[in-house]
């Protein structure tokens, strides 16, 4: 390392708290990962390091402060995020994702998008008819989605809201559990009610559910219906099957916006059977007016050890071809 150097930005004591973490988390990570030192003093924080790393460190603590100056709980995601935008030399891009505001939820919590990868997914469903959301748990697909179509709801550009999603399997074989058929769907649709009461509210909810604007329901209800005037979502579509993802594809009207959300990767459909995201994606990628964002584990924003767990499954999938090659021959070898 080259000789130490100190710079200092000024931070107000109102935002230390929420820039430094609980118990210095926050600054800590940016201390070993910049190998800087950083002490907070007076109203001011102290940077002390190489040329290059000091002035890194400032570069990211003023985009810190600028997110907490407009409100932002500084989380351990936004650190590391910001981190790996300082590697790439695109930290400013930070201030522009927190600018997108959507929606607030009904407890007034804002919801945007918190990486680049999300932010390019939103602009999608904004600019495009149908937009295909792609990528591993955690990425915000069905949440930005959602927060999307109850902006569209509230703002009169669509006359209603229409969630679906495949119920367990892409054969929708539900006659083995107990209940009515009701109680044998909701499971399956509880993730997408539990993002409608966060962002709308229960009885919001309920009100407009009673009325038809609003509706929950299993793919298999799609079949045989034109949906005009309508945000649409398709949930977990890794799990239909070519001829179900072709059937809700062609039930669009006029006025109607689509996302598709999926993971490739978790696919629940019986071995060897295709599936209607994989096959929707190469027949569909030379459409213009239909939008495909693929989100890595880069963009996922829940805590950060499942960053972790989805890298390190993206690495064994990677490798698992080679693996099955290797095996395959070592076996013929023993011929």
């Amino acid at each position: 390392m080259g000789s130490l150097i100190e710079t200092a930005i000024d931070l107000p004591a109102v935002h230390e708290k929420n820039i430094f973490g609980e118990f210095d988390e926050h600054i800590k990570l940016i201390e070993r990962t910049l190998n800087v030192s950083i002490i907070a003093r007076d109203g001011s924080v102290k940077i002390t390091g190489s040329q290059s790393e000091a002035v890194k460190a400032k570069k990211l603590l003023e985009q810190l402060l600028l997110l907490s100056e407009r409100g932002n709980p500084i989380t351990s995601q936004n650190v590391s995020y910001a981190l790996a935008l300082l590697a790439e030399d695109k930290e400013q891009e930070l201030s522009v994702i927190d600018r997108d505001l959507i929606i607030n939820t009904i407890a007034g919590r804002p919801i945007k998008p918190k990486t680049v990868g999300q932010k390019n997914y939103v602009d999608s469903i904004r600019s495009k008819m149908i937009t295909f959301g792609i990528g591993p748990a955690g990425t915000g697909k069905t949440y930005l989605a959602m927060a999307m179509a109850i902006k569209a709801f509230r703002q009169d550009e669509v006359a209603r809201i229409i969630l679906t999603r495949p119920a367990i399997e892409a054969g929708e074989k539900l006659g083995f559990l107990p209940g009515d058929l009701q109680s044998k769907i909701d499971p399956y649709l509880r993730p997408l009610y539990d993002a409608l009461y966060e962002i709308m509210g229960a009885e919001t909810f309920l009100k407009n559910s009673e009325k038809g604007l609003i509706e929950v329901a299993p793919l298999a209800y799609m079949r045989g219906r034109t949906l005009d005037n309508a945000f649409i979502i398709l949930d977990e579509a890794q799990n239909t099957t070519p001829a179900q993802m072709k059937m809700f594809l062609t039930r669009i009207g006029f006025g109607t916006k689509v996302v598709v959300t999926g993971d490739r990767t978790q696919k629940d459909l019986p071995k060897g059977a295709a599936s209607g995201l994989d096959v929707a994606v190469s027949v569909l990628h030379k459409i213009d007016e239909i939008g495909f964002s693929e989100l890595t584990s880069k963009d996922v924003v829940r805590h950060p050890l499942v960053q972790k767990i989805v890298q390190a499954y993206e690495v064994y999938e990677a490798r698992k071809p080679a693996e099955h090659a290797q095996s395959f021959r070592y076996m013929r070898s023993r011929k």
